[in-house]
């Protein structure tokens, strides 16, 4: 049963199932993240005019910006189309709302885990990530 606040809930054999789908999202979403980042670096540099601009006049000034950011919005928008909710980028960071003994918590999946092994209360975030019943260790920092 969802709760009021997010469309579905998930078990960790659900989450778990997208994984393969979420790590080339991911990995694509991160490669955009850095074609960005250099796309912005690039145009600053040579229009120094744009370089105290904000992101927006950043994006009315280049298409080539507009079209990477549209494809990253694109690819964040598929990842949060499966119920899940994209946390950080940079990270690799996924949560997936599910039941934790009648509280909603998320499952917590960092791109590069081979699933998930780790959830968090919604108030403690990835900092207070705490280890899922049966999974190794090794991957939580």
């Amino acid at each position: 049963m969802p709760s009021e606040r997010f469309e579905r809930l998930f078990t960790p054999l659900e989450a778990n199932e997208l994984i393969p789908r979420l790590e080339v999202l991911m990995r694509e979403l991160q490669v955009e993240a850095t074609n960005l980042r250099t796309a912005v670096a690039n145009l600053t540099r040579a229009d120094r005019g744009l370089a105290g601009a904000d992101f927006n006049q950043l994006m009315e000034s280049s298409p080539e910006l507009r079209e990477i950011a549209n494809r990253m919005a694109e690819m964040a928008a598929q990842i949060e189309s499966f119920g899940c909710i994209l946390k950080d980028i940079e990270q690799g960071l996924v949560d997936f709302p599910f039941d934790s003994d009648g509280e909603i918590a998320f499952l917590c999946w960092q791109y590069g885990e081979p699933h998930v092994i780790a959830w968090h209360s919604i108030e403690d975030g990835f900092a207070g990530r705490k280890p899922l019943r049966g999974a190794p260790k090794t991957y939580l920092n």
